[in-house]
C-alpha cells in the first residue's frame, strides 16, 4: 500500500495542526496505522497507532492527551490531531502501514509515507 502524509507546516507553541495519511489503495482498511516522528540526528520514535477498525488506539506517553489519531476508511485516510503543540515536537512525521499485531517499532510496519515536516516555534 502506498502511503502520502501532508499537513506539516510552521505553528507556533500551544497551536493545533492535523496531519492526513492518504493510501492509494482500498486494501488500506486491512492495515493498522502508525505515526511516527524524527527529528534532526535522532532515531524514529512511535506516536500514535490505531487498529484497521478504528476501534483500537494507543500513544506514546509524550503526546498522549494532547495528539489524537483517528480514520476515516471509506476514504482511505487517517489523521493526527495535534494540539497544544510544543517545540519538542518538532519533527519529521511519517505514516506507516502494518498488520493486525500490535506493535510500536518501527521495524513491524513494512509501508511507509514519505513524512510531512511540523515546526512548533516558541
Amino acid at each position: 500500500v502506498q502511503l502520502q502524509a501532508f499537513g506539516g507546516g510552521l505553528v507556533q507553541a500551544g497551536d493545533s495542526l492535523r496531519l492526513s495519511c492518504a493510501a492509494s489503495e482500498r486494501t488500506f482498511s486491512n492495515y493498522a496505522i502508525g505515526w511516527f516522528r524524527q527529528g534532526p540526528g535522532k532515531e524514529r520514535l512511535f506516536v500514535a497507532r490505531i487498529s484497521a477498525s478504528g476501534g483500537n488506539t494507543y500513544y506514546a506517553d509524550s503526546v498522549k492527551g494532547r495528539f489524537t489519531i483517528s480514520r476515516n476508511n471509506a476514504k482511505n485516510t487517517v489523521f493526527l490531531q495535534m494540539s497544544s503543540l510544543k517545540p519538542e515536537d518538532t519533527s519529521i512525521y511519517y505514516c506507516a502501514a502494518t498488520g493486525p499485531q500490535f506493535s510500536t517499532r518501527s521495524s513491524a510496519y513494512d509501508y511507509w509515507g514519505q513524512g510531512t515536516q511540523v515546526t512548533v516555534s516558541s
